[in-house]
C-alpha cells in the first residue's frame, strides 16, 4: 500500500493574515518528519491541513493512507465523563470495527460463501499493517512508558491533570498504530524518562511520522527529514540528514551569503576603479602630420567621444551593479556587557529569603560578577516570579534584593503594549536617538528585515514578538541578564545562536529554562525550586506549551 502526503500551492490566511503563502512540500513516505519554524509561522496549521481539520484557501492538500492517520493536537482536551478504559476503546476503534468486520467475513466463508474474500484481504492487509494483533499490548507498552501505567481504567478524564491527559491522548493515538502519524508537540508534558521512551518508540515504529516540535534533542533523536515554515516570508523549505543536516545546511548558506556579498563587493570597487581610469585612458598621442590641423583636431574629437562612450558605459555598469546590492549578512546574536563590568567585582544580585504567598516558597539566591545560575523545577515552583523578584517588577512579601549594575530582563510573558504602535517605535521607546539611528540599529542586529519597521506590533506573531524583545536586549549593554524561558518561540537557529551567545556573555547571568539541550549544554550551578502546592510531576519536564 502507499503512502502520500502532498501539499500543492497551498496557501491559507486567518483574518486576512497569511499565515502560509503558495506552499508546495511532500514528507517522505515512511520517514519521520519534523516540521520546525518559530511559534506563530504555521507550524500547526500545516499539519492540520495534513489531518484534513484544515482546507487551504487555495491550492490542494492530497493524503492517501490506507492503513488510517492519527493525529495528536497540541490543545487536545479529552471529553471530561468518559473513563481511561472508554477513551483508549475510542481510540481503537477503528480497529475494532476492523477485527469485526474479518470475524463476519470468516464466518461466512466457513459457511461457503467467498464473495467476500477480497474484502477479506483488503482488510487483513490493514489490520496487519496496523498491528491490529498487537493493540493491546501497545496500550500497556504506551501507557507504561509515558509513566501512566498505575492509571486505573475506571478513572475519569475529568479528574486527570493536564499533564496525564496529554499523556493518555498521546498513549491511545500511538496504540492505535496509523499508518501516518501527525503530531504536534508531542514532547510537552513528558518527564525525561517518558521522553526517552516516546523516542525509542517513534525510531522503531513502522509508517510515516510527522511531529511539529521545538525540541532539539527529540529532533536531533528522532528525525530524518525537516520542514522548516518561515514566519517571514511564510513560505516552506525542506533539509534532509535530520537535525545535524539542517545546521549544517544553515551554515553552508550562511557561508554562502557571505561570499556573495564579498564577491558583490570586490565587482563593486573593481567598477569604481575602472569609471575613474577610464577618462584618463587617452589613446596614444601622435604628432599632427603635414600640419594639417583640421584633419588632426576631428582624430582628437572621435578619441574623445570614444573616451567620454567608455566612461559612460563603465559608470552605468557601476550604478546597475549598485542598484542590485548583496546585504552583508547580519552580525551574529551577541549580549553586550556594560561597560562597567570590568569594574564591577563582588555581589551583583543578592535575594535574602524572599518569598510570595503561593507563587514562590522563601528563597536565596546570590550572584558575583560574571556568575551564572540555571534555575529549573517543577510547573508552579515560582521559577518565572523568583525572576519578577530579581528584576524588581514585583515586590516579595518577606525578605529583600540587592543590585549592583545594570540588569537586562527578558520576561516569558510578554506585554505588548499598544498594539497599534509600529515596530521601531517599540524598539525605540524610552531610548535617545532619531528613528534612523534607531532603524539601523535594529537592522545590525539581524532580526527583521525593513519592511517589518513601519508593522503594528499588534499584528506580529509571538516568535516575532520575542524577536522584538530580545533586540531590545541585546542592543543594551547590561551587567547582569536575567532570562525567563529564553529559547522559547524562536527558530531553532535563533535558539543556537542565543546559546553561542550566553556562551559569550561574561555578565552575570540566570536563565529559567525547560530547554532540554540547553540544560545538557549548561555549565555552572543550578538552583533547583520545589513546587509550593501539589504538582503533576510529569508535567515539569520539557513541556510547557511552546
Amino acid at each position: 500500500m502507499s503512502t502520500q502526503i502532498t501539499a500543492r500551492a497551498v496557501t491559507k490566511a486567518y483574518d486576512g493574515r497569511i499565515v502560509l503563502d503558495a506552499v508546495t512540500c511532500s514528507p517522505p513516505t515512511g520517514e519521520r518528519t519534523g516540521i520546525i519554524g518559530e511559534n506563530g509561522s504555521g507550524k500547526t496549521t500545516l499539519l492540520r491541513l495534513f489531518a484534513g481539520l484544515e482546507r487551504p484557501d487555495e491550492g490542494s492538500v492530497v493524503v492517501t493512507a490506507d492503513g488510517g492517520v492519527g493525529y495528536l493536537a497540541q490543545d487536545a482536551v479529552l471529553p471530561a465523563h468518559l473513563n481511561v478504559q472508554q477513551a483508549i476503546d475510542e481510540a481503537l476503534s477503528e480497529l475494532r470495527s476492523i477485527e469485526a468486520a474479518m470475524r463476519t467475513l470468516e464466518s461466512q466463508m466457513a459457511d461457503g460463501d467467498e464473495s467476500g474474500l477480497d474484502e477479506y484481504g483488503r482488510l487483513m492487509t490493514v489490520f496487519e499493517l496496523r498491528g491490529g494483533y498487537d493493540a493491546d499490548a501497545r496500550v500497556d507498552s504506551a501507557l507504561h512508558g509515558l509513566g501512566l501505567h498505575e492509571l486505573s481504567r475506571d478513572r475519569r478524564l475529568g479528574g486527570l491533570s493536564r499533564g496525564e491527559q496529554v499523556r493518555l491522548h498521546l498513549a491511545a493515538v500511538l496504540a492505535a498504530g496509523p499508518e501516518v502519524l501527525l503530531l504536534d508537540e508531542p514532547t510537552n508534558h513528558l518527564d525525561d524518562g517518558a521522553l526517552g521512551w516516546l523516542e525509542d518508540h517513534l525510531r522503531e515504529r513502522r509508517g510515516t511520522t510527522v511531529a511539529v516540535s521545538h525540541d532539539r534533542v527529540f529532533l536531533e533523536r528522532v528525525t530524518t527529514t525537516l520542514i522548516e515554515v518561515d514566519a517571514d516570508t511564510h513560505g516552506v523549505t525542506r533539509y534532509g540528514n535530520g537535525y545535524a543536516g539542517y545546521l549544517a545546511d544553515k551554515e553552508a548558506a550562511r557561508q554562502r551569503w557571505a561570499q556573495a556579498h564579498e564577491q558583490w563587493r570586490a565587482e563593486a570597487d573593481r567598477l569604481r576603479v575602472a569609471a575613474a581610469t577610464t577618462a584618463r585612458q587617452v589613446a596614444p598621442g601622435r604628432p599632427m602630420a603635414d600640419r594639417n590641423k583640421m584633419a588632426y583636431d576631428r582624430a582628437g574629437g572621435r578619441v574623445q567621444q570614444s573616451v567620454a562612450s567608455r566612461v559612460r558605459n563603465a559608470e552605468e555598469r557601476l550604478r546597475r551593479h549598485l542598484a542590485e546590492p548583496v546585504a552583508r549578512p547580519p552580525r551574529r546574536l551577541s549580549f553586550t556587557p556594560s561597560l562597567l563590568s570590568g569594574d564591577l567585582h563582588g555581589v551583583v544580585l543578592d535575594a535574602v529569603k524572599v518569598s510570595v504567598a503561593d507563587r514562590l516558597a522563601t528563597t536565596s539566591l546570590a550572584l558575583e560578577a560574571g556568575d551564572r545560575m540555571l534555575i529549573t523545577g517543577p510547573n508552579g515552583a515560582g521559577k518565572s516570579t523568583l525572576l519578577d523578584v530579581l528584576a524588581g517588577t514585583v515586590e516579595p512579601d518577606t525578605g529583600q534584593v540587592r543590585r549592583r549594575g545594570r540588569i537586562g530582563y527578558l520576561p516569558q510573558e510578554l506585554s505588548v503594549g499598544d498594539p497599534e504602535e509600529p515596530v521601531i517605535a517599540a524598539f525605540a521607546r524610552g531610548r535617545e536617538g532619531t528613528l534612523a539611528q534607531h532603524a539601523e540599529r535594529l537592522m545590525s542586529v539581524g532580526l527583521f528585515t525593513r519592511g517589518y519597521l513601519t508593522l503594528p506590533v499588534g499584528t506580529l506573531s509571538t516568535g516575532q514578538r520575542q524577536r522584538l524583545a530580545l533586540a531590545r536586549l541585546v542592543c543594551d549593554p547590561v551587567d547582569v541578564l536575567l532570562l525567563d524561558e529564553p529559547t522559547n518561540h524562536l527558530s531553532l537557529t535563533l535558539v543556537e545562536e542565543l546559546e553561542s551567545a550566553l556562551e559569550d556573555y561574561h555578565g552575570a547571568l540566570v536563565v529559567v529554562s525547560h530547554d532540554r539541550r540547553l540544560r545538557q549544554r549548561w555549565r555552572g550551578p543550578s538552583l533547583v525550586l520545589t513546587a509550593t502546592a501539589p504538582q503533576d510531576t510529569a508535567s515539569a519536564g520539557t513541556g510547557g506549551g511552546h
